[in-house]
């Protein structure tokens, strides 16, 4: 759900329910990260409320448009960890398997 004027498509506060620290802080880190973004931050309402607000502003491009990019960095990146944490297991358990092989 977005919040904001809708003459300025450049600022709006997005409420994400169902999320917490987790997911708004890597967002937040994410958003800063590009030159299009002015100011992002974020808050939790109430501790009882899985609830997190993002608040995006821009040099001028949507700030919709903006978060949306985000969001799909930050599934690449989580993508890639996942990846790499899994080559690194089966690397592991290789490794495991042939030295069990090894044994006199």
């Amino acid at each position: 759900m977005e919040h904001g004027s809708f003459q300025d498509e450049s600022q709006a506060t997005f409420s994400l329910t169902d999320e917490d620290h987790t997911l708004a802080n890597s967002l937040r880190y994410t958003l800063n990260q590009d030159p299009r973004v002015t100011f992002c931050g974020y808050s939790i309402p109430h501790p009882s409320d899985a609830r997190v607000n993002i608040r995006v502003q821009t040099t001028g491009v949507p700030a919709r448009d903006v978060l949306k990019d985000s969001c799909q960095d930050l599934m690449l990146v989580c993508q890639h960890v996942r990846s790499t944490v899994d080559q690194a297991v089966m690397e592991f358990k290789n490794k495991q398997w042939v030295e069990s092989m090894n044994i006199k």
